[in-house]
């Protein structure tokens, strides 16, 4: 067993899983700090590991990335466990299905691979407020993270030895990718730059994990946000430019990588297995379900909270995805008035309607004020949408919603009426009802459902959603929330679909969108056999973390994990 003295390594714990097995008393993990060296079972010992997180991976397809992490010749595996996956609410825990982390102990065990284990509470990685539960905001004063220390972001092992002079040395974060933010370049790291730092850090005898070796999939409304100098949510796909793609498929860097292992340590024989079967469908046309907002009665069926003045998501226990706020006019407002919310009190997205009619959006530190008109009692309706909470720093206290009370010119806008919205369960057990469709006469803006049936031919394959002329907005896949989509804005045009979400040939499939702005007059979508992850107007973002390739100097401040 791991000593209780601290290994002076972050959060770290190494746990060989067959320590879980009945023979775990023959078992041990020591640190050797005379020799600079982890004991294994009394045998000298140095992980390669690469992270994985099995919360971006659905269940099914555990094995498969574990048994090519193992292929590539790791030793090991590292990961997360990310609290608010796990506890929705206080004293409810779920740990079922793709939540299972028993079963993906198992399996990696199954793999021979090691774990190390990084439980949290605080994780970072991305995720949606690094991991902390959202219910932690609902006490408003609550500070967090306040005793979080300072991170050591260098791959030199110099500074280590200043202060730990003896002990196996060990780089617990190597990046082989970076991610990307929705609006900003896709991220990009050299095959050389990589195999390049992992031979030196190897030749100095360490222990190294590769961050990330598969990076996966924010699904849902899972993604994280980071802020330097303005709000930065994080994309769909973590794809992280990792050697094992978001689809799961080896890349040219994971058998640079392996080549560099196998001087070092023995490797599994046999290949490693061919990239899986994509599939190509489209394109396919949609057909408007109706307004978002004509489907209020179902979308909040414990019908809406009444404030005086508008209340954050965390106050009325609305942890992820949107509210509605809903007030009316006091008075007629003949000629373009400013609408805005002081303070930069948009957390993150508001799409604005009068009378039903879009008006336009609002959005988090970049455009703050809209011009209305409307008559006395017209009805203004403010969608907001959480678009992942900081992940990075300390007490980021990041409180969603309309944080202040809006105001037309000079009038504060007071009676509130917020309706905590429920649109997984619509898209889940209402919409696939098959209700008769029609096109509308005229292009429809503002949140809007549309959805298809669409089947799949033999067995199909992994693909990538495209979805061409559409702005910004939510996809479920059969009931399955894929994730967000910002054709618009990119860098990421494609969300990748794993080929179990499908049914089998024969059976029909669901597709169902919440387009939040503008339709494209043609409402049709594409499956690709190919992902698109970069399609800014901007090149490519390249950055180097290794001081043996010359790269210029980059202005990014790293984010943690």
């Amino acid at each position: 067993m791991a000593p209780k003295k601290p290994l002076g390594l972050p959060s770290l714990l190494l746990l060989p899983l067959t320590l879980l097995l009945p023979q775990a008393d023959s078992r041990s993990f020591v640190v050797d700090r005379d020799h600079d060296r982890f004991l294994l079972d009394g045998a000298p010992f140095r992980y390669v590991s690469g992270s994985l997180h099995y919360f971006r991976v659905p269940r099914v397809l555990w094995a498969d990335r574990l048994f090519k992490m193992r292929m590539s010749g790791l030793n090991a595996i590292q990961f997360y466990v990310p609290w608010n996956y796990h506890e929705p609410e206080p004293g409810v825990y779920n740990f079922n299905g793709s939540r299972d982390l028993i079963a993906f102990l198992n399996e990696a065990s199954l793999a021979n691979l090691l774990v190390i284990l990084r439980p949290g509470p605080y994780i970072c990685a991305e995720w949606e407020m690094g991991g902390l539960p959202a219910w932690l905001l609902r006490k408003p004063n609550i500070r967090l993270r306040t005793s979080d220390p300072a991170e050591n972001m260098t791959q030199l092992f110099a500074l280590q030895r200043l202060y730990e002079p003896h002990g196996p040395l060990v780089n617990s974060e190597y990046y082989t990718g970076w991610l990307d933010y929705w609006g900003q370049n896709h991220s990009t790291r050299s095959v050389r730059a990589v195999t390049v730092g992992l031979e030196n850090m190897l030749k100095l005898g360490a222990s190294v994990n590769m961050y990330m070796f598969h990076g996966g999939t924010n699904f849902g409304y899972w993604n994280g946000a980071d802020e330097k100098g303005r709000f930065l949510p994080i994309t769909t796909s973590y794809d992280y430019d990792a050697p094992i793609s978001e689809a799961g498929d080896a890349t040219p860097k994971l058998f640079a990588l392996r080549n560099v292992i196998s001087q070092f340590q023995e490797i599994p024989l046999g290949p490693l297995p061919p990239p899986s079967p994509k599939m190509m469908l489209g394109p396919l046309t949609l057909y408007l379900d109706g307004y978002l907002l004509d489907f209020l009665h179902f979308l909040c069926p414990q019908g809406p909270i009444y404030s005086m003045l508008p209340m954050t998501f965390e106050a009325v226990k609305q942890d992820l995805g949107f509210m509605l706020y809903r007030t009316h006019l006091s008075h007629t407002v003949f000629e373009p008035t400013q609408f805005w919310v002081p303070n930069n009190g948009v957390h993150d997205r508001a799409y604005v309607m009068v009378d039903g009619v879009f008006q336009g959006v609002l959005e988090r530190n970049t455009k703050h004020k809209l011009f209305l008109t409307g008559k006395m009692g017209a009805k203004l309706d403010v969608l907001l949408e959480n678009m992942g909470r900081l992940s990075f720093g300390s007490n980021n206290s990041d409180f969603k919603g309309l944080l202040e009370a809006p105001l037309l010119g000079q009038t504060i806008l007071t009676q509130w009426l917020m309706f905590p919205l429920k649109i997984d369960k619509l898209v889940k057990w209402w919409l696939p009802l098959q209700l008769p469709k029609s096109l509308h006469p005229q292009t429809p803006s503002g949140p809007t459902f549309y959805s298809t049936t669409f089947s799949i031919l033999d067995s199909g394959g992994d693909t990538f959603l495209f979805l061409p002329g559409w702005t910004k907005g939510q996809v479920w896949i059969n009931g399955f929330n894929l994730g967000r989509y910002w054709t618009k804005r990119g860098p990421q045009q494609t969300l990748y679909v794993p080929r179990p979400l499908l049914f089998p040939s024969g059976a029909l499939n669901k597709i169902t969108l919440l387009e939040l702005e503008n339709v494209p007059p043609e409402p049709q979508i594409q499956f690709l056999d190919s992902p698109i992850l970069n399609s800014t107007l901007h090149k490519t973002y390249i950055y180097s973390l290794s001081d043996d390739t010359p790269s210029a100097p980059q202005p990014m401040e790293l984010s943690g994990h």
